[in-house]
Formats: structure tokens, C-alpha cells, sequence
């Protein structure tokens, strides 16, 4: 036990302390006072408040997300600057240059104010990766709608693709990929999660912390008002009810102008060597920017409240301190370089305030003029907050959901009836979630800077980070909530294959990988199952493919009433790429290329789109995964980019080789000639699993008729299974022999008309 000395006289010892209707447990509220060995305060009750909620503490996910810091060998640590427990992962790429990048959650923002709630998702994500003294250089977003069809369904679409849009077009960062996926069971608790990546040379890192008793405490940029208090830190901690969430705190206003100001006068401070520590305000503002600065740091802070400069002088001083308005700063500076800050924030007509001083006492200080609010140990704020264990059960239904497999179900299959296929084949291609995706991404710039070199419709974004080497990164994102919802472990090894397998279809080299696990309600045992089972599976992945996890981000309470989405951790994938003058395209550009379909495909429909598109059916278990197998691949990739022996690539996954040949023939409208009897003869499947299984460590590539020869001996030398296919030609059609001839121009009509005519 801890006796302050707050004086018990300024405590309103008789009034009854409201810590349920903020959030707290009632022994999480009996916890702070015994830490503190009196009553909190008022203010000290909401600072703890937005702390300890589920948000910001990841009390109950801690346990879980140890694993990603445990299973990881001497060898995956080697690029790896800043791991996890800053605000950013940060990883060297060579040539003494780092990136640092993270995906973070807006969720439940997004559903009460979609606009503002993905613009300021878009902010708070760019403002984690300037803090560890980077320049950021590109955005993406992974996005999950309701059902296409739902009314309310547009209203979040228009809302959410907006402000991202607004916000990142504003700030001139070029938007290089991610998802857009429509299911149901994201009707009341849309997925908005955003990932930035910033470049830096090793010796700019910059770390969160207050170490050096004496140095300023300091708060710029924007003015401190009254939207988004309580916002995400409180709103992500709770479940909606069937009629709306159970707490509408105010959602966060954005300026995207304000914040690339900041952006440009906090690159200078850096530069300037101003600034000894860095954070940057956005779930639970000041709360959390004074106790983690000084938490890892070592020391303590006294602060002055009343010197915040506030867009709303009505302000209490709890809503000051639980305030998330954007565009905010605090920096650490040690008091000779005042002076110069002064000058470069002036310069650039950033407002500041100095707040306080560093302390040599394990104390977080905050006073309201003459009165003493806040008396606490910083770390019991920051970091030493309730950690759960949760209880954890399999659900009952999931053995019944395994057991109803494509195959018991007995659906029916269209092998003997070319029509049927063909038409099968068009349905599934021009579906939501496999249709043309530019209704989304056209409004986003993804070129601006100069310096993309690969974007939507690539499976992966690649950005240009040395423009005289041409030293470059490869960015994916996947998740599939439905192979999650048959086996989270399974499910979420997928993902990162997937995206692991994109970055490689670039010419990239995986590196690192970033999370953002989206899951319902931890109180819920078997949201807990699926949780600990797909952490667990992503963790075993990581280290068998031997890339670690950086950071990430954990969203609980994406539940409505009783009803959970289903599990869906988001995972990205970094790769490198020492020249992105050779990276690989996706489509196909030149005729007479010969197409070779790399790997083995199964009978495995359980989970895919043939099954959810077709016949509405979710059942089974998803497909198998060979994560060695996914090395041996994008080792063959790395070393054939190395030699220009692949022309273009495409991986298979969502839809499988249908999907593959539709967005090749349409990327640059070349057409081809494909068949896939001796496919089908080979591996022993039928035509429906040849179209539209969802086999992993497949591969669509062209390859150029003078390169056949020696990419074949590379396949058969790493024992790459690898059939040629089909070959590319200018007729302006795809054919599938003993199937269907489509003109490309009626595929693109079919493809591109479906998000439009949903939305437009």
C-alpha cells in the first residue's frame, strides 16, 4: 500500500464516486484505492479510468500477447530495432535506414460517426509512427462492412471510405493497399483498422520517454476540447447493444492540415535535437501521455493543468485529462534547448504550453492551480494495471460447424455442366467481396510522393524509401474471418501465409510483421478460446516462418448484444526490397508469356467464397497451411526477381485460381488461353476445386518464353511443384478450354459494376 499526501480535505469524502458508469469493475475501483491507500480523486478516478479500460491496458489479452515477445529466436531479432511495448515496431531495411510501421483499430468510432471516426483513425495511426522519429511515407486500411445489401450498410461505406480518404489525401500520404470485406456479421460492428510506415535513418529513433529529472514537460499542437472524451478509450471497451452502444462518448474531431503541420515541425525538432521523448495524444490524452512518459522513463512529473490551452474554456479537469481531441503532442525537453523549440514551433505557428517538469520521484503530480488532483505512482496508471485471465472454453457449436463440410453437405458441384460452371465462375468474380474494389480505392491518391511503386490492385503496396539506391518496402494485410470462425488457429496462420505470400509475389523479402486482432467480448469464454487459440497459431507461425511481431493492437467488444463477429485478426507483413525498379506486377502485360500455376491444389472448399457465394454455407475446416513450404515459395520469387525471370505474379487465395485469372486479364486487359484438364488430372481433383479451391502456396505466374528454361529448373531445384497453364495473347478474351470463352471487356463490365451499382 502507497500513503500519498493528497489532502484528504480536498476529497469529497462524503459523495459516492461514479466508477461503474467509467468503466471500472468494482474491484478494479477497490484496487486504486488500495494502491493509493485513500480514495482517488476525482481526477485520479479518470485518469485510471481511461487507463485501465480494455483499450488501453490489454488486460486481458496481456497474457496472450506475451508469446509474440517469447517465441522468437536470436536470428528474428537481428533487424529488429524496437519491438513491441513502443508506439511503433521499428525494423532496419539497410543502408542505414529503418522503417517503422503499425495497424491499429478505430472500430466502434466508425459505426457511431464513420467520417470521423476513420479520418482521426487514419491520424492517431500517423502520429504513432511520427513519435519514433519518423517521417511518415504511406497509409492502408483494412476495412469490414455489413451486409451490402442492409440499409445502414451505405451509410458506414460512404462515412468511413470519406474520412480516410479526406484525411489521408490532406496529409499527401499515398494509400498503397489493404481489404474491403462485406459480411453480416459486421453489421453493428464495423472493422476500421489502419496502418501507417514511416522511414528513418537508425540515429533519428526517437523512444517515449522521460528520463532526466529537470526537463520540460510540453503540450503542442492543436487545443484541448471537449470531442472525444472517453472516446475509443472507453467506447472500444464496451459492447453495443442490440439498439446502439451501451456508451456514446463524443468521437474525436480531426484537421488533417493541423496535424501535417505537426508532422513538419516535429521532423524538425527532431532534427534539431530538441526533443529527448515523444508522445503523441490520442486514446486517453494527457491520462496516458504523462503516465507513460514517465512510467518509462523512470521518473515523475508535477504538471500544471490550468496551462493546457483549451478550445473550450467550459472544461472540467477530468475531461481535460480524459480529453481525445487530435493533433496533439507532448515532448520531453531538457530545458537549453526551450529556446530553440520555442523558435521552430513558432516558425511553423504551432501552439505550445508549458505544462510542467520531469521530477526525480515516482510521482505523477497534476495540479489545478493551488489544488493537488493527481498523486499517483505513474506506473500503476501506465502499465501495472489488472491483468486477466479470463475464462476460456471451446464453443459448443463449434463441432457441429466442423463437422458440416462441403462434402457432408453433399453441395452440389457443377462439373458436368459447363454452363453452370461458367456462370458460377462470373457470379463469383463479380461478388462484393471479389469485385473491382476501385469504387474504394480510386479515391484514395496512391501515388502522390512520387515514390509508390506498386498499389491497388497488387496484392501487395511497395513503397520506395532511398530514391537513390532505390532501397524499398512491401507492405500486405490479410485476415479471413470465416476460415477464423472454423479454426482460429488455423485462421489465423492463413492470414499471415497469405500476406507473407503477397509480400513475396512483389519480389520482396518478409521481414516483420504487425497485428490487429479484432475480437468480441473478452467476458465471453469462447470469444477467450478463439482469442488464445488464434494469438497461439499467429505466434507458432511467426516463428516457424522466423519473422517477428513488432506491435500491434488488440479490439475487444466487436459484439452486439450477444452475438460476436467472427474472429478477425488482421496481420501484416513487411517485406524489403534492395531495388524497386525489379519488382514483380500483378497482371500480365505481354503476349506469348507462358502461365505456370506453382504449388498443388486440393479439394479444400470449406470456408471459401464457392461455398459462401454458391450456397450460402459455412462449415467444415479451412484449408491446410505448410508454412516451410511458403518459405521454399518466396525464396523461388526473391531469387527468380533477382534473375527477371517472372514477368508478373499473382497469388491465389479468396476464390482461388478464378479470382487469380480474372484480376491478370484485367490488370492491363491482356488476354489469355488457359486449360486445366492436366491440372485437374494431376493433383486429382475436379473442375470446381481446379476454378475455386482455396489450396495455400499457390502461385500464378508469367514468364517470358527466353526465361522458360531456367524458371523451371529454379521451381524444380527448391522442389516447387510448377504446371504450365495456359499462355497469354492479345485476342482480348480469356478462354478456358472445355469451359467458356469471355470477352474481357464483358468480364470488366461484370467485375467492375458490382460496388457502384451497390453504392454509387
Amino acid at each position: 500500500m502507497i500513503i500519498d499526501t493528497v489532502d484528504q480535505s480536498k476529497i469529497e469524502a462524503g459523495k459516492e464516486q461514479p466508477w461503474a458508469a467509467l468503466g471500472l469493475k468494482e474491484d478494479e475501483y477497490n484496487s486504486i484505492k488500495e494502491i493509493l491507500g485513500r480514495r482517488p480523486t476525482s481526477s485520479e478516478l479518470a485518469m485510471y479510468s481511461v487507463m485501465w479500460s480494455e483499450h488501453c491496458s490489454y488486460k486481458s489479452s496481456k497474457i496472450y500477447l506475451r508469446q509474440f515477445g517469447e517465441k522468437v529466436t536470436p536470428e528474428m531479432k537481428k533487424r529488429l530495432l524496437v519491438g513491441m511495448g513502443e508506439n511503433a515496431g521499428v525494423v532496419d531495411i539497410g543502408e542505414g535506414l529503418a522503417v517503422t510501421f503499425k495497424v491499429e483499430s478505430h472500430n466502434h468510432p466508425s459505426y457511431i460517426e464513420p467520417f470521423q471516426g476513420a479520418a482521426t483513425g487514419v491520424g492517431g495511426i500517423v502520429r504513432d509512427i511520427l513519435t519514433m522519429g519518423a517521417r511518415p511515407i504511406a497509409v492502408m486500411d483494412q476495412l469490414r462492412f455489413g451486409a451490402p445489401e442492409h440499409p445502414d450498410t451505405a451509410r458506414v461505406v460512404h462515412g468511413v471510405v470519406d474520412g480516410i480518404s479526406f484525411y489521408g489525401n490532406c496529409l499527401g500520404l499515398p494509400n498503397i493497399g489493404g481489404e474491403t470485406v462485406f459480411d453480416k456479421v459486421y453489421q453493428g460492428n464495423p472493422l476500421v483498422n489502419a496502418l501507417s510506415i514511416g522511414a528513418l535513418k537508425h540515429g533519428d529513433l526517437k523512444l517515449a520517454k522521460a528520463d532526466k529529472a529537470g526537463d520540460l514537460v510540453i503540450l503542442f499542437g492543436a487545443r484541448t476540447g471537449a470531442d472525444g472524451i472517453g472516446g475509443v478509450s472507453v467506447l472500444a471497451s464496451e459492447t453495443f447493444d442490440a439498439d446502439g452502444p451501451s456508451r456514446r462518448p463524443a468521437v474525436q474531431v480531426g484537421d488533417p492540415f493541423a496535424e501535417k503541420v505537426l508532422i513538419e515541425c516535429c521532423l524538425e525538432l527532431f532534427a534539431a535535437g530538441c526533443v529527448s521523448g515523444i508522445q503523441d495524444l490520442g486514446g486517453a490524452g494527457i491520462s496516458c501521455a504523462t503516465s507513460e512518459l514517465a512510467s518509462n522513463g523512470g521518473k515523475g512529473m508535477k504538471v500544471q493543468l490550468k496551462k493546457v490551452l483549451l478550445r473550450d474554456e467550459s472544461l472540467t479537469p477530468e475531461e481535460i485529462l480524459m480529453s481525445e481531441s487530435q493533433e496533439r503532442m507532448m515532448a520531453i525537453v531538457p530545458k537549453r534547448h526551450l529556446r530553440a523549440f520555442k523558435k521552430i514551433v513558432d516558425r511553423h505557428e504551432v501552439e505550445y504550453s508549458v505544462l510542467g517538469k520531469v521530477i526525480n520521484k515516482d510521482r505523477l503530480l497534476i495540479y489545478w492551480g493551488e489544488q493537488e488532483i493527481v498523486n499517483v505512482p505513474p506506473r500503476t496508471v501506465a502499465h501495472d494495471g489488472p491483468v486477466y485471465e479470463r475464462p476460456v472454453r471451446k464453443p459448443k457449436w463449434q463441432a457441429p460447424l466442423n463437422a458440416a463440410s462441403v462434402q457432408a453437405q453433399g453441395l452440389y458441384r457443377a462439373n458436368d455442366n459447363t454452363t453452370d460452371l461458367a456462370a458460377q465462375f462470373v457470379q463469383i468474380i463479380s461478388s462484393p467481396n471479389q469485385a473491382d474494389k476501385s469504387y474504394i480505392t480510386g479515391q484514395f491518391d496512391r501515388y502522390v510522393g512520387g515514390n509508390t511503386a506498386l498499389a491497388y490492385p497488387d496484392g501487395a503496396g511497395m513503397i520506395r524509401v532511398s530514391e537513390e539506391t532505390g532501397l524499398g518496402v512491401a507492405l500486405s494485410t490479410d485476415a479471413n474471418g470465416r476460415y477464423c470462425q472454423l479454426d482460429p488457429y488455423q485462421g489465423a496462420r492463413l492470414a499471415l501465409a497469405e500476406a507473407y505470400r503477397n509480400v513475396a509475389t512483389s519480389g520482396a523479402k518478409p521481414i516483420a510483421v504487425t497485428n490487429c486482432l479484432n475480437f468480441g467480448s473478452p467476458e465471453n469464454s469462447g470469444v477467450m478460446w478463439q482469442f488464445k487459440q488464434a494469438t497461439t497459431g499467429l505466434a507458432d507461425g511467426c516463428l516457424e516462418l522466423g519473422i517477428p511481431v513488432t506491435g500491434g493492437n488488440v479490439s475487444f467488444y466487436n459484439q452486439t448484444g450477444d452475438v460476436a463477429i467472427f474472429p478477425t485478426p488482421v496481420v501484416g507483413v513487411l517485406g524489403v526490397i534492395d531495388d524497386v525498379a525489379r519488382r514483380i506486377p500483378s497482371g500480365w502485360q505481354d503476349e506469348g508469356n507462358n502461365i505456370y500455376l506453382l504449388g498443388i491444389t486440393k479439394d479444400e472448399l470449406d470456408g471459401s467464397v464457392w461455398s459462401e457465394v454458391i450456397h450460402d454455407h459455412l462449415g467444415g475446416r479451412p484449408p491446410a497451411v505448410d508454412l516451410e513450404f511458403e518459405k521454399r515459395l518466396a525464396e523461388l520469387l526473391h531469387g527468380a526477381s533477382l534473375q527477371g525471370l517472372v514477368a508478373s505474379a499473382t497469388d491465389l487465395s479468396e476464390a482461388g485460381l478464378a479470382q487469380a485469372l480474372t484480376e491478370s486479364v484485367l490488370r492491363f486487359n491482356m488476354g489469355a488461353r488457359v486449360w486445366i484438364s492436366e491440372l485437374c488430372e494431376r493433383d486429382g481433383i475436379d473442375k470446381t476445386s481446379a476454378l475455386f479451391s482455396e489450396s495455400t502456396g499457390r502461385i500464378l505466374v508469367s514468364v517470358g518464353r527466353e526465361d522458360d528454361v531456367k524458371f523451371v529448373g529454379l521451381c524444380d531445384a527448391r522442389n516447387i511443384p510448377v504446371l504450365r497453364i495456359g499462355v497469354t495473347d492479345n485476342t482480348g478474351e480469356l478462354e478456358i478450354q472445355d469451359l467458356a470463352t469471355w470477352k474481357l471487356d464483358e468480364l470488366r463490365t461484370s467485375w467492375v459494376a458490382t460496388l457502384p451499382e451497390l453504392f454509387g
